[in-house]
This record gives structure tokens, sequence and C-alpha cells, in this order.
């Protein structure tokens, strides 16, 4: 606000344009920030390349979280208004506000196919690297003259089977003995 004004009406619509401003600024934040979602959204769609059905769900769901968002837009500016009518607006009511959006929107296109088959690709992809790392752990393991995971899973099993005889042998050895 302006410290040389001494007209109290261009105080007030002074402070009116800083709060649009700010609404204007965190509608176009978030904007970007649903736009990033959906840019990043879309390149695992494309590269997953859904039937039909899925894009078409998927593209549903996108049109689903535009809606959320477009909610939400409604109900900052009312907030807004309200707010510039003198009504006390909590911030935490606007931060909740773009919160529950957020949850909302993101929701509509995470219950998709088309979301669930980009996922599904992403671990399946995910676990293949994993094995193909636990293969060169244990490849480098062994070159060290270190037991392997292999290894010790060989003698674990060894092991299990030396039990199981010890237990029939006694067995057989109290049978013997009952007898005698």
């Amino acid at each position: 606000m302006s410290d040389t004004s001494n007209n109290p009406m261009d105080d007030w619509n002074e402070m009116l344009q800083d709060m649009n401003d700010a609404v204007a600024d965190s509608v176009e934040q978030n904007m970007k920030a649903q736009a990033a979602f959906m840019e990043s959204w879309a390149d695992a769609v494309e590269e997953s390349v859904p039937e039909q059905n899925e894009l078409a769900e998927g593209f549903e769901g996108y049109n689903r979280a535009y809606e959320v968002w477009m909610d939400a837009a409604d109900k900052m500016f009312e907030r807004s208004t309200d707010a510039a009518q003198g009504e006390d607006v909590e911030p935490a009511e606007i931060r909740d506000i773009w919160l529950q959006s957020a949850n909302e929107a993101f929701k509509e296109v995470m219950g998709t196919s088309a979301f669930a088959a980009a996922n599904g690709q992403l671990v399946e992809a995910m676990m293949d690297m994993q094995s193909e790392a636990d293969e060169v752990t244990q490849d480098t393991i062994q070159q060290m003259g270190m037991p392997t995971r292999d290894d010790v899973m060989e003698v674990g099993e060894r092991l299990l089977e030396l039990e199981r005889r010890q237990h029939d042998v006694e067995q057989k050895l109290d049978r013997i003995l009952e007898q005698l």
C-alpha cells in the first residue's frame, strides 16, 4: 500500500488490486502445476500406447480433473470476493480449497485404466531393472570370492535337508530303543 496516499478509497482499491493479483498468480501457478502433471501423464500414456478404450477413459479422467480445478478456481474467486466485501476469510481455507481439489483431481486421473496400465508398465520396468542390478551384484560378489545369495540359499537348503534326515534317524533310533 502507498504511504503517500491520503484517500482511503485509493488504499482500498490498491489492496483489492494486490489481492486480485495474488489470486491470479495463485490460479496461474496451479494451472501450471496441472499442466505439468498432465504433460508427464501424457508422456507416460504415450510411451505405454494404451488401447483405445483406455485412452478414452484417460481423457475422461483428465476432463473430470480439469473440472475439479475449475471448480476450485470458482471457489477461490467466491472466497476472494467475500474477503473483498469484508468477510473474514482464513488463509487456511484458501489453502484447503487447493489441497482438496488437487487430491480430487489426482484421484480422477489416477483412477483410470490408462493410468493403471502406465503404472503397471513402470513397475514392470523397475522390476526388470532391479533384477538386472541383482544379477550384476551377484556376479561382482562372486568375482570377489565371496558367497553369493544363491550360495547361501543352497547352504540353507542343504541344512534343512540334513535336519530332516537327522529327525528321521532319531525317530528310527527311538523305535529301535523301544523294541529293546
